[in-house]
């Protein structure tokens, strides 16, 4: 019986351990996919840093082909040119808006998650801050309205400066409160594109 019990326990504590490794293993490649920007298509605007590589890797994979619609999109349209508005990529897999709004205090804007679509922000003109916590530290104060695809929080998070040349993306576990004030910017000019989210 001692033997049976100690097999066992071996045999789980093997399994975390391989588990572990393959988590690990897995973030790691990841972080090189990531990293050699091949997804971009040519695409010269990168994805912050920020970025959770694992996740990001993961919808590319299960959903490629809305990915480089939405890539080649972003490649032959020329943002700076581009009329506020909304523009069909994918049907509903894929939809982009444009806004040149004035920017506000933090104290007016909101934390906000998405269960249906993943956020791709990118100031195109000027330039905001955009904030990010897990949505797993986070206070529902609204919420999920699946009619919006919406829920608010309170949070502590992170503020990133955004500026052009560098994308956003926030997904279903990602708190993000953008359109912030910044230093030097009373407006941006915005392409904000929702792309489905897969589970």
């Amino acid at each position: 019986m001692k033997k049976l019990l100690l097999s066992a326990t071996v045999a789980i504590i093997t399994l975390f351990i391989t588990n572990q490794a393959a988590s690990a293993q897995t973030k790691a490649e990841a972080d090189k996919w990531f990293t050699a920007h091949t997804y971009l298509n040519g695409v010269k605007i990168v994805p912050a840093p920020l970025t959770n590589t694992v996740e990001f890797a993961k919808q590319y994979k299960l959903n490629k082909d809305i990915w480089d619609k939405v890539f080649a999109y972003i490649k032959r349209t020329n943002l700076d040119s581009l009329p506020v508005g909304k523009y069909p990529i994918d049907g509903t897999n894929a939809f982009a808006s444009v806004t040149d709004n004035p920017t506000k205090a933090y104290d007016q804007t909101n934390w906000e998650s998405h269960r249906k679509y993943i956020d791709f922000q990118y100031v195109v003109q000027g330039g905001e801050g955009m904030a990010v916590a897990p949505v797993a530290a986070a206070k529902v104060t609204d919420p999920y309205n699946e009619a919006k695809d919406v829920a608010h929080y309170e949070v502590e998070g992170k503020q990133y400066d955004a500026r052009p040349g560098t994308f956003y993306l926030f997904f279903p576990s990602d708190a993000h409160r953008v359109n912030i004030k910044v230093d030097g910017a009373e407006h941006d000019k915005k392409l904000v594109i929702k792309i489905k989210y897969t589970e």
